[in-house]
């Protein structure tokens, strides 16, 4: 059996395979957003295909919604091409169960997959045409942080984005010029309200991504570009809004483990892959059952009853603090800690870092002792409680394939909020410093990563980082064995404001960092010796 549809036909086929199908008409679902577009999404990768069309899913399901999801990307042509119009919109959908058992389901609701890019004529033409549609209630977005930037580490506008500003909406490239030039379009064809959705894993994720598009509304309007009035009509929250999320899923990549589960299986043609762009995909996705989406109340055009597939929708501070709660103290610092130490011990797998008593205490230490007395209680869901499942539950998951080495991607853009925010909340409250040791330990070892050498003296691959050329460049010249070539080449990173939020050598947790870093650079085996020597009860 193959994921198309005509192979769907064979329902008895399936479900001995014990798959679970869709219960709805996936042509009429399809016909009917065709005519009146509901939700448009951009970044169509893992976490949109099993977290976010899966809820959409639900809807449909039990009748609930009867129309699906226009996928859209603008980064990744090939992802459009071979995942979706490969396997006609359809995506295997698997759950890791913590018993080492799947569930495994197609998900269909995504209508159509685009790729949104003015040049793609015809893809650009159906995104127009969403857009115009006074049906349209949402677009969101899992685009990753970076994908919201316009500037640079050294402030500047990146150059896509400098020439974006100065040619217009009409050759756009940049994501965040490509939806303004279509918001523009809505407001021409009839300005119609819109919820403009960002649910990927960073602080303040609506306000990040409504800055930006006002940033280039702005600098357009200044241009003589679009009028006054579509600036007026982007911050007239009643017309368009942003709000915030909270979105907790881990999403890993394709594990070949489940490939081999899902051939047994009888289903074919699963095999993983990855696109000229560096992205790893495959026909189906693989990911962890416990999910959170907390989302901002703020739809001016109407929504689908989401919370009916489990969102929960509530006001901006409650978003706040569930999402405050989960990226700086219970789970993504964790996880940040944990990806940075397995790649130096040569950990592959997230669920053996579970297994080592020293990383144990490191994120443990981390999270309870370090994370929790500067968090706050969101009330929807308690923190040490959701610390207790990542700890117990979802990390050490026997099941699930993630690895340190995906963690680690883009781990600049991500120290800021993980571990500068606690960092922050230490300094606004007065709170001491000195009990802070596996922050700056976390810290430490990332800085030690960078070095692209493991804790065995041999090279390792590190994982991508749009600042890890510049990064490399600022810690050149220091050797594992020779800790007087450090010198001060790690000043430039620690008094870094874009990096970390803060200088934080203007606090004593800089040389705390600096101290650790130096003992882990001693020779072979100074990384495990460091957690152990400041671990040790």
């Amino acid at each position: 059996m193959k994921v198309n549809l005509e192979a769907l036909k064979d329902r008895a086929g399936w479900e001995k395979a014990g798959v679970k199908l869709p219960a709805y008409d996936i042509d009429l679902m399809r016909k009917k957003t065709d005519e009146k577009p509901l939700w448009v999404h951009f970044g169509a990768g893992n976490i949109f295909r099993a977290f976010i069309a899966a809820l959409q899913q639900r809807l449909l399901d039990e009748g609930l919604s009867d129309r699906g999801i226009i996928a859209a990307d603008t980064f990744d042509v090939d992802n459009i091409r071979m995942i979706y119009g490969g396997y006609d919109n359809l995506t295997m959908s698997v759950t890791l169960n913590a018993d080492a058992t799947i569930d495994k389901e197609i998900i269909a609701s995504v209508s159509e997959a685009v790729v949104a890019q003015p040049g793609e004529k015809a893809d650009y033409e159906r995104l127009l045409r969403a857009f115009a549609a006074p049906s349209l209630q949402m677009i969101s977005f899992t685009i990753t942080e970076k994908g919201y930037a316009l500037r640079g580490i050294d402030g500047q506008y990146l150059k896509v984005v400098s020439e974006d500003l100065a040619n217009g909406p009409e050759q756009a490239r940049h994501a965040m010029t490509i939806v303004t030039a279509l918001l523009f379009h809505r407001y021409q064809a009839g300005k119609a309200p819109l919820a403009v959705v960002s649910m990927d894993n960073c602080s303040h994720n609506g306000e990040k991504l409504q800055s930006s598009i006002l940033e280039v509304a702005r600098a357009w309007n200044a241009n003589g570009f679009v009028p006054d009035g579509f600036v007026s009509w982007l911050t007239d929250e009643s017309q368009v809004s942003f709000p915030w999320s909270m979105i907790d899923k881990i999403t890993p990549r394709p594990a070949p483990e489940v490939q081999r589960m899902l051939e047994e299986a009888g289903i074919e043609d699963m095999a993983p892959l990855e696109t000229p762009r560096g992205t790893f995909v495959a026909p189906f996705v693989n990911a962890e059952k416990a999910q959170y989406l907390v989302v901002e109340d703020k739809f001016p055009n109407g929504r689908p009853p989401l919370e009916k597939a489990g969102v929960y929708f509530t006001d901006r501070d409650t978003v706040n603090k569930t999402e405050r709660m989960k990226v700086t103290t219970c789970l993504n610092p964790l996880h940040t800690a944990l990806a940075v130490y397995g790649c130096l011990l040569g950990y592959t797998l997230i669920r053996d870092e579970m297994k080592d008593a020293d990383l144990v205490k490191l994120i443990r230490r981390l999270g309870y002792q370090e994370g929790l007395p500067v968090v706050t209680d969101p009330g929807i869901l308690s923190p040490k409680a959701f610390i207790d499942e990542v700890m117990e539950e979802r990390l050490p998951n026997p099941f699930m394939p993630d690895a340190p080495q995906r963690i680690a991607t883009d781990t600049s853009q991500k120290v800021g909020i993980r571990f500068g925010e606690t960092i922050r909340s230490y300094l606004a409250e007065g709170r001491s410093m000195d009990q802070l040791v596996a922050l700056p330990l976390a810290i430490a070892g990332w800085l030690r990563y960078l070095l692209g050498v493991d804790d065995k003296g041999a090279p390792m691959q590190l994982s991508s980082d749009p600042l890890l050329e510049d990064l490399r460049a600022q810690l050149t010249g220091i050797e594992l064995g020779r800790q007087e070539t450090c010198g001060d080449k790690l000043q430039a990173i620690l008094s870094n404001p874009v990096i970390f939020g803060s200088d934080l050598t203007a606090c004593p947790l800089g040389e705390r960092i600096t101290s650790f870093f130096l003992e882990e650079i001693r020779g072979p085996g100074a990384v495990r010796n460091t957690l152990q020597k400041y671990l040790c009860c």
